[in-house]
């Protein structure tokens, strides 16, 4: 039998607590949008969904097509393409699992913020669910500098575009969504904080 780390490879832990409690199941289509390397794809790809992706890093992307061919070789390598997340080639109501995970804090701008995230909420279908895991300020704001906008800079010396549960909330009305879960944010020793924003797309909410 396949251990922990065969099963689920380096999958988010706040993703494996949905799949823990049953809302995500066998025979929804998952796309990975910001995929990387496929590090939260591997049980997707074991237990046969039908598994999607998109990254604008060309080597990260052929990581994810040999890692789907070794586990998956039923699954076409063109259902990984290096694309950027605001110009993806999927067509609208396309998932029912959107998964943005460390993406959306590498936006540049408000503009390109809310480009990515309706391309995004775009490709889900309604009554989906879009697991979000980004950087924000809460609860470290006082330790983060702007730079411009909401861009600014870490403690950990990174630079991230830093969102707010206002803003959260916010986008998460005017997308047509609801909260699935309360929003969780993990503060790494005063240096930087994610935030897992999930949401599930109301069944009359637009593309």
């Amino acid at each position: 039998m396949p251990n922990l780390q065969e099963q689920f490879g380096q999958i988010d832990i706040y993703l494996f607590d949905q799949l823990l409690r049953g809302r995500i199941r066998p025979g929804m289509r998952v796309l990975d949008a910001g995929c990387g390397s496929g590090r939260n794809l591997v049980h997707f790809l074991m237990q046969g969904y039908d598994v999607f992706g998109v990254d604008t890093d060309p080597q990260a992307v052929e990581h994810t097509r040999r890692l789907a061919a070794s586990l998956a070789p039923a699954l076409p390598a063109n259902n990984f393409r290096v694309e950027a997340i605001e110009a993806m080639s999927f067509p609208d109501a396309f998932a029912d699992l959107v998964l943005s995970s460390a993406v959306l804090h590498f936006a540049r701008c408000d503009d390109h913020f809310e480009a990515m995230l309706r391309a995004t909420w775009r490709v889900l279908k309604p009554g989906g669910l879009l697991f979000c895991r980004l950087a924000s300020s809460i609860g470290m704001e006082r330790q983060v500098q702007r730079i411009a906008g909401r861009r600014f800079l870490l403690p950990d010396g990174s630079q991230r575009y830093l969102v707010d549960e206002e803003l959260l909330l916010r986008c998460t009305a005017e997308l047509g969504g609801q909260l699935a879960d309360p929003l969780k944010t993990t503060i790494v020793q005063n240096q930087r904080c994610m935030t897992t924003w999930i949401i599930r797309k109301n069944l009359s909410a637009e593309c």
